[in-house]
């Protein structure tokens, strides 16, 4: 829509954003009044073009192709400029567009006094049957918010713009209430809700606030905005939870030139959403427990490793150990990190940044070795990151002690990300791989058997003409 905007007569930021709200909460509308609803802006050759353009959920749809962008024919647009001059609410019906003809019903969009465009509410021309109840409630409900439209009382100052899962529709469950917030009329599927929350018998006439009163129990927590919520004396979304029964609630107060007239309750039992929200939330509370528990279990085993190669006497015995000490230490840190996230993934930027110093250090506790990282790995898997840790650790291990043999130096690891391809480049500038020999150790068969095995991917040593040795590792990561 922003692109619509910037095409019509410049409008002020104010205005825009005005545009923006109505839109992101006309759907109300279109469900009540049975109806599609277009906005049209007006053009600076004097024309008008459709920026938005909303269907109901309730009723079939008028335009079955997609209208937006589209121009208002020539005869038409005499009204819709009426319509912004005087500011009035405009009737037009037409035989010809259906072959049941379709009723259209103009109504300003009013800003700060200001018409920045028209708001078409367009329906089929209804057969000839006695409307029901529930419809003849809706369309006077739709006329009360197109009228507040045209005044610039809709949408709503105040009202809560973010995103909130279980956000009640017209379809759910609907309560009209008055002035001092008893029920004048409430919808089959409202009145189901509140039943199944524990109201008995009909609403209509009481005062929902006293009725939802009666039902909380003394124990049970209440959120601050429900008394102002079920008086419908602001424009806000709350929720009442009663033995397990979690209804969600939103007003939109009904005003007259700043006078509150009722206001419109709409309501959704949202019991079965909690309900898998706080399973969501007790699984992943459980599975940073787990990683909490092994990360503290791999660090019992990696200083019972430490205390033994202490006690050691034979070199290659404590060497053994060692190695086996710091490949633990590496994957205790992996679930460290997982059991702070509730993603089952890591920023594999910041533990390869421990990683480097422990497998640095380690390696080479008598000699001077510079690290340095360059580009980024960006988000890992909890499943690829414990194995692209020891991989790299390995990596890191090897160049130090073979690549430097002991020696200051400096230890080069660059990563790119491209989407779900990683490689990742590791570069020494020590002695270089000597021409024909057969890398066999323990560390580079670990390190090729998780790479093609675990990552999927490949991995290869090369000599670096200037110097030293480079190892490339190319792996696939599922894209976050």
């Amino acid at each position: 829509m922003a692109n619509m905007i910037a095409e019509t007569v410049e409008l002020e930021p104010q205005d825009t954003e005005w545009l923006h709200q109505l839109v992101g909460d006309w759907q109300v509308v279109a469900d009540l009044a049975f109806a599609d609803l277009v906005l049209w802006l007006p053009t600076g050759d004097g024309g008008f073009v459709a920026a938005a353009h909303c269907r109901p959920s309730t009723a079939a749809t008028v335009h079955y192709d997609d209208i937006v962008g589209h121009r208002i024919p020539e005869q038409r647009q005499e009204l819709l400029r009426q319509t912004m001059v005087d500011g009035g609410i405009h009737l037009r019906a037409e035989q010809s567009r259906t072959a049941y003809g379709v009723r259209e019903v103009l109504v300003p969009v009013v800003h700060e006094g200001r018409a920045l465009g028209v708001m078409t509410r367009e329906s089929s021309l209804p057969a000839t049957r006695v409307p029901s109840r529930l419809e003849i409630s809706y369309t006077e409900i739709a006329d009360m918010l197109c009228a507040m439209v045209s005044r610039g009382e809709f949408p709503q100052a105040g009202a809560p713009t973010g995103s909130r899962r279980g956000a009640p529709r017209v379809g759910d469950g609907l309560v009209r209430l008055d002035a001092e917030g008893r029920v004048i009329y409430a919808s089959p599927n409202a009145v189901s809700n509140f039943h199944r929350l524990g109201v008995i018998g009909q609403l209509r006439g009481e005062v929902l606030a006293e009725v939802v009163t009666q039902l909380l129990e003394e124990s049970s927590s209440v959120e601050e905005t429900l008394a102002v919520v079920v008086m419908g004396r602001a424009a806000w979304r709350t929720e009442v939870d009663v033995r397990g029964v979690t209804l969600s609630l939103r007003a939109v107060p009904l005003t007259d030139r700043g006078e509150r007239r009722g206001a419109l309750l709409l309501c959704r039992d949202v019991s079965e959403v909690r309900r898998r929200e706080r399973e969501l939330i007790t699984k992943d509370a459980t599975i940073r427990e787990i990683h909490h528990r092994v990360k503290n279990n791999l660090q019992t085993v990696s200083a019972l490793l430490r205390l033994q190669a202490r006690r050691s006497d034979n070199p290659e015995t404590k060497d053994a150990l060692e190695e086996a000490e710091r490949r633990v230490s590496t994957i205790a840190l992996v679930h460290e990190t997982l059991s702070q996230n509730i993603d089952e993934v890591v920023d594999f930027d910041e533990v390869f940044g421990r990683v480097l110093r422990l497998a640095a250090d380690v390696a080479s506790p008598d000699s001077s070795v510079r690290t340095v990282v360059e580009g980024s790995f960006g988000l890992v898997g909890a499943e690829a990151a414990t194995t692209l840790a020891v991989v790299l650790t390995e990596l890191v291990t090897n160049a130090v002690e073979h690549g430097l043999h002991g020696r200051t130096g400096t230890v080069t690891v660059q990563a790119e990300r491209d989407g779900s391809e990683l490689e990742v480049r590791v570069h020494d500038d020590g002695r270089g791989i000597a021409e024909g020999k057969v890398l066999s150790g323990l560390g580079t068969q670990i390190v090729k058997t998780l790479v093609t095995g675990e990552l999927g991917g490949s991995i290869e040593w090369r000599a670096v003409p200037e110097g030293g040795t480079e190892v490339i590792l190319h792996a696939r990561q599922r894209e976050r």
